[in-house]
């Protein structure tokens, strides 16, 4: 197999999206990703289960899409003798992630400082809504909660009367991506120390880290960002835009790009010299926006990306779900791929964003089913005889 992380294994104990999401990235990136699941399966497992539109053979979008290459083993981790058999996984894995709320893993003996005992070159990951540590860290929360706490919702909308949270989970998402920066962080501090040590993500953390230049303004200022919709609070114009059949956006991030709309665009108010500099547009930026847009709606989107696109302006349709897994550079860039059921059918999902030039492959072995590679991980991995497995499920440790 030609990925980049072959012969690292993780310990999957994530569910609902943040956490399985970190692990769907590092299990695509080749990973041997281990889902240890409850006996009756994780949460997210019946999520639009029962779905018709939104399931394939009664798996649901969600665990279909976000366990995919990854393993299923289940253990009663809240019983003795599930902890025994989990502790010898940790003996032979590289990273244990989990989700759950802050003070959970310590109560199940499933933190860094327990868990670094049995193995000292463990490396733990826990994403969590507002961190291990700290006056909230046992507040719970979700996307849209640390949406919220961030920041990011009070700047995104119309007004601050009608705060909107974004389209997409960007709140699990964002604690998922920075759950993979830190673990590889520490993988590559692990080849120097040849010790492991705890990656502590909060969701909230995330959201503040991606406010980036915006706080950095609000530092500056004193003020509170206002929610500008679709404008930009530099850059005119910069908005979206409708056409005679639907909406694009335009992206004039520079003087020069400015040039190229006016010899696009046919507006003679735009030839005031005060319009050709930054300062100018964004003081009538009103007039710009409502002057463009009554221009843009006599013809079709297609007539003006054509010639926005020649000119190098920075454009695009405002695209649908269905237009955006059809572009011809998404499927070029193999980003929707086949998401296939273990009992036969498939559909189609998001790809993976990280491309390499040499450790290139991308394949996708489907969700597993619940406890599927029970008996091979703890036969391949821990040695067990199938007697000891057989009597484990008898004792309901393993199912």
């Amino acid at each position: 197999m030609n990925k980049p992380l072959v012969g690292v294994r993780i310990l999957d104990l994530t569910h609902m999206l943040a956490g399985p999401y970190a692990g769907m990235i590092l299990a695509d990136l080749g990973a041997e990703t281990i889902k240890v699941e409850p006996l009756a399966g994780e949460a997210t497992r019946a999520l639009l289960a029962t779905d018709a539109e939104h399931s394939l053979n009664g798996m649901g979008a969600y665990y279909l899409t976000l366990n995919r290459n990854k393993k299923s083993v289940a253990i009663d981790l809240k019983s003795e003798r599930g902890m025994t058999v989990f502790n010898r996984l940790v003996e032979a894995s590289d990273i244990v992630l989990s989700n759950f709320a802050a003070a959970v893993s310590p109560r199940l003996g499933l933190d860094f400082e327990t868990l670094s005992q049995v193995n000292p070159r463990i490396i733990t990951c826990t994403v969590t809504g507002f961190g291990s540590d700290g006056p909230g860290a046992n507040r719970p929360a979700f996307d849209q909660v640390a949406q919220a706490s961030g920041g990011g919702m009070s700047i995104t909308g119309s007004d601050w009367e009608h705060p909107v949270r974004a389209g997409i989970p960007i709140g699990d998402l964002g604690g998922g991506m920075f759950g993979v920066m830190g673990i590889l962080a520490a993988l590559y501090e692990r080849e120097r120390s040849g010790l492991g040590q705890h990656v502590d993500i909060a969701m909230v953390d995330c959201q503040i880290s991606m406010l980036n230049y915006i706080a950095t303004m609000h530092c500056l200022s004193g003020e509170n960002p206002y929610p500008v919709g679709n404008a930009h609070v530099v850059h005119v114009p910069y908005d979206t835009f409708r056409c005679a059949d639907g909406i694009i956006v335009i992206a004039v991030v520079t003087d020069n790009f400015w040039q190229h709309l006016k010899s696009v665009v046919d507006c003679p108010q735009f030839d005031n010299p005060s319009y050709d500099t930054q300062p100018g547009r964004w003081k009538d930026r009103a007039l710009i926006n409502s002057w463009l847009n009554d221009a843009l709606e006599r013809e079709s989107c297609a007539y003006w990306l054509e010639k926005l696109e020649k000119r190098r302006i920075p454009c695009s349709r405002v695209n649908t779900i269905s237009q955006a897994l059809s572009d011809p550079q998404v499927l070029h860039r193999n980003m929707v791929v086949e998401l296939r059921h273990p009992d036969g059918g498939s559909t189609r999902g998001p790809g993976n964003p990280i491309k390499l030039s040499r450790s290139k492959e991308e394949s996708f072995s489907p969700a597993p089913l619940l406890g599927a590679h029970t008996d091979s991980v703890l036969a391949e991995l821990l040695g067990l005889t199938a007697t000891e497995i057989k009597a484990l499920k008898a004792q309901g440790v393993i199912a």
